[in-house]
């Protein structure tokens, strides 16, 4: 089933349902993390070519198109097509992401699975998206219709590439908007490939365009596009705040953010040891710390914290780190070089600042990216593993007192995206969740992430709700 050498079917730009070229002609490689490998050349979209997409999203969206005039069942029929066909492409599709992702290729079975979904959730919400009537004062009948806003841009992050897609795709389709999405550079395949499967599902000339390209040129013309009326962006604050002002800029165009993390999850004395260590492990290094709301501040109270730790540093040393295809692999390599060299940066102030390496804190050979899983101890608030989003397979393990002290200590950050406790105490559970900043919240469990619930964070975190 995992294939390392995966036929490549797909690499140019997708507008109007069609394949073509940049008009620039210009190409950028996509590299395999795991041996910095080029996979492919893929065609480098840039403004020429976003307005290209948008042009063909407009017309699409025009009232007299047979996207406008199609019932709303007939769009969920369209969208539930192409999950299936996703599902029928699941190897390929693995295999795909996978390769240019870097992720073992059995936890991109699983985003498959997942993406199929949240397509057949949407699918199903088509037809139920209601108005209301008002009983108005006056002799005035007065009711609601929800309107789809038009062309929206989206522009997603690499680490859950085709996920991501369908985040963004499920309820644009749903309600009946136009899409240009850019998917990251790092990652363009299998977005590309589910653009071709959009085609053979049967959706009409412009609903979907993809441009793959870079965030300051394609990316920068979608966001500042007058023809666009609303951009969704999934990834770091700093590019948030970028997209933001350029939407503010330019027409006013509508804005959700789904953005960077540092998120606190909180486990007090009462809670079984082992079983605390396991959820705090895979809250933090689940997709190799690649994660917007892995659990990174690890806050363990007093009376448990050296046994703790003591636990996590054995769950660590268990991992299997190596290449993606391997069937024993837990853990792959990251992203690309820039975040390689990010996250060994940060364990290295880790270090310098005072925490205590407890597993790992180290690469793991000198072929791809990889960085065996880390466990820091004895962290402080103050340090730069606690306060930064490493966005990697680092652990920062801080200990607490009292509950009302954790709460201060938690919210004590620019983020607000999740966070999770473990207690048998109600009180506790609920006092916590009451107080602390976060748009999710998880009760002995984490990172329990459903398509049928919302996601998204306070603050710094984003604005606006996922799913």
């Amino acid at each position: 089933m995992a294939n390392p050498n995966i036929e490549v079917l797909y690499n140019q730009i997708f507008i109007n349902n069609n394949f073509v070229n940049s008009v620039s002609g210009k190409t950028f490689s996509t590299i395999n993390p795991a041996n910095k490998n080029k996979i492919i050349d893929v065609a480098e979209a840039d403004k020429s070519d976003v307005d290209l997409a948008v042009n063909a999203a407009k017309t699409a969206f025009k009232p007299d198109s047979e996207w406008r005039k199609m019932d709303a069942s007939a769009r969920g029929k369209l969208m539930y097509r192409l999950s299936e066909l996703i599902d029928k492409h699941k190897i390929h599709l693995a295999n795909l992401e996978s390769l240019d992702n870097g992720k073992p290729f059995s936890d991109s079975l699983l985003d498959i699975d997942m993406t199929v979904s949240t397509l057949q959730y949407y699918a199903g919400f088509a037809d139920k998206i209601h108005g209301k009537t008002i009983p108005a004062d006056g002799p005035y009948f007065a009711f609601t219709k929800y309107q789809p806003v038009g062309v929206v841009g989206q522009i997603i992050p690499w680490n859950y590439p085709i996920l991501m897609l369908a985040w963004k795709w499920g309820p644009a389709l749903a309600a009946g908007c136009t899409i240009v999405l850019k998917p990251a550079e790092q990652t363009p395949l299998t977005a590309l490939h589910v653009a071709a499967l959009s085609k053979e599902a049967g959706f009409p000339d412009g609903v979907i365009n993809v441009v793959p390209g870079y965030g300051p040129t394609a990316g920068q013309a979608i966001a500042s596009h007058h023809g666009i009326n609303k951009v969704a962006f999934t990834g770091s604050t700093e590019v948030g705040k970028l997209i933001m002002e350029e939407a503010a800029k330019s027409n006013l165009k509508r804005v959700s953010l789904e953005l960077g993390g540092k998120s606190p999850l909180v486990i007090f004395n009462d809670f079984d040891v082992d079983e605390a260590a396991k959820i705090a492990h895979d809250a933090v290094f689940a997709n190799m710390g690649q994660n917007c709301c892995a659990g990174s501040r690890t806050f363990v109270q007093e009376g448990i914290y050296e046994k703790f730790v003591e636990k996590a540093a054995s769950l660590v040393s268990q991992k299997k780190v190596g290449d993606q295809f391997d069937a024993d692999t837990q853990v792959g390599p990251l992203i690309s070089e820039e975040q390689y060299n990010k996250v060994l940066s940060m364990i290295e102030s880790g270090k310098l600042e005072g925490a205590k390496v407890e597993a790992g804190g180290c690469k793991v050979g000198d072929i791809g990216y990889f960085v065996h899983p880390t466990v820091f101890s004895n962290v402080t608030d103050n340090m730069k593993i606690a306060r930064e989003e490493i966005f990697g397979p680092v652990q920062q393990i801080i200990k607490f007192k009292t509950l009302d002290e954790v709460i201060k200590r938690a919210n004590d950050t620019k983020y607000g995206l999740a966070a999770g406790v473990l207690t048998n105490n109600l009180d506790t559970a609920m006092k916590y969740m009451e107080n602390v900043n976060a748009g999710s919240v998880w009760v002995n469990c984490y990172d329990a992430i459903n398509v049928q619930c919302p996601f998204g964070g306070f603050k710094q975190s984003g604005q606006g709700r996922e799913l």
